[in-house]
């Protein structure tokens, strides 16, 4: 609690106490009956609300004005962020069409793109998260199918594992940025902890979307530790470690339950039911 706070709780608790007090008194002068007491406890409640409503307007008046300056900073950030990733991505197209015959320099632009695709996958999970926080993501109906595909494609640009797919049609309800969100967390999880050129399947079949890596895997204690915020199976690696904590928050949020079977040196499953949120498909 901070100082303001606690002011402001300490003025409200000693007028309140003063109120009972002058109560009593006035109680104890004109005789405790039906009338009186209705009296007292009506001006006791009214000038409660009051203080109350005056107190707590003076507290949040100033938490809204910050929320809101901050807010409005924001929103010029992500603007100003905005504007370079697309400039670069112009500016990296016509220069494909210029190189044409320049291999080398193709090569580079390529790397170009994809660290930009990055830039500007990150600023719109940035974008999501603020809008999170300031209200409520609405969600959509999309196929968890084509959507797939559309990710391993991107994933497979990186050339570093084969993804075998089996898909069925399945429409969804759900907040569709999040979802993406938590499908490129595990995507990236199977290829970061799997062997190059190892294969990773992504199935989607009687509402169970399962990906499935031939990778590091885990045993017993680190499967208990999986959704821990910053934990992390290889710690020499590089990133933050929140990834499945924020993919089990997801879930919980969205009431797709979600099941990970691993066994050490062998690989890991991940199962995601979806029949709590499925749509009929039209």
């Amino acid at each position: 609690m901070n100082q303001q706070t606690f002011i402001a709780t300490l003025l409200y608790v000693t007028s309140i106490a003063v109120l009972l007090v002058g109560f009593y008194l006035f109680l104890d002068k004109n005789g405790f009956n039906k009338t009186t007491f209705l009296i007292g406890m009506m001006i006791l409640l009214l000038f409660s609300m009051v203080f109350g409503y005056i107190l707590n307007t003076y507290i949040l008046s100033q938490k809204f004005r910050i929320d809101e300056n901050l807010l409005h900073l924001t929103k010029e950030i992500l603007h100003e962020l905005n504007i370079p990733i697309a400039t670069i991505q112009a500016n990296s197209a016509l220069l494909q069409r210029t190189l044409k015959e320049n291999e080398k320099a193709l090569i580079r632009l390529g790397r170009i793109d994809a660290s930009t695709l990055r830039l500007e996958r990150l600023y719109t999970e940035l974008v999501y998260s603020i809008k999170k926080e300031i209200h409520t993501i609405e969600k959509e109906y999309f196929f968890v199918d084509i959507l797939v595909k559309e990710h391993v494609e991107c994933m497979e640009e990186l050339n570093r594992n084969l993804f075998v797919l089996k898909l069925y049609p399945c429409q969804i309800f759900v907040d569709k940025i999040g979802f993406e969100k938590m499908l490129d967390n595990l995507l990236t999880n199977a290829m970061k902890y799997s062997a190059k050129d190892s294969v990773i399947n992504v199935t989607l079949k009687e509402n169970i979307l399962t990906i499935e890596d031939r990778g590091i895997g885990m045993d017993e204690t680190e499967l208990i530790s999986i959704y821990e915020r910053y934990y992390q199976l290889d710690m020499a690696s590089y990133g933050e470690g929140i990834g499945l904590a924020l993919v089990k928050a997801y879930c919980d949020d969205e009431r797709i339950k979600i099941n990970i079977q691993s066994q050490k040196n062998v690989g890991t499953k991940v199962n995601l039911d979806l029949s709590k949120v499925i749509t009929h498909i039209q």
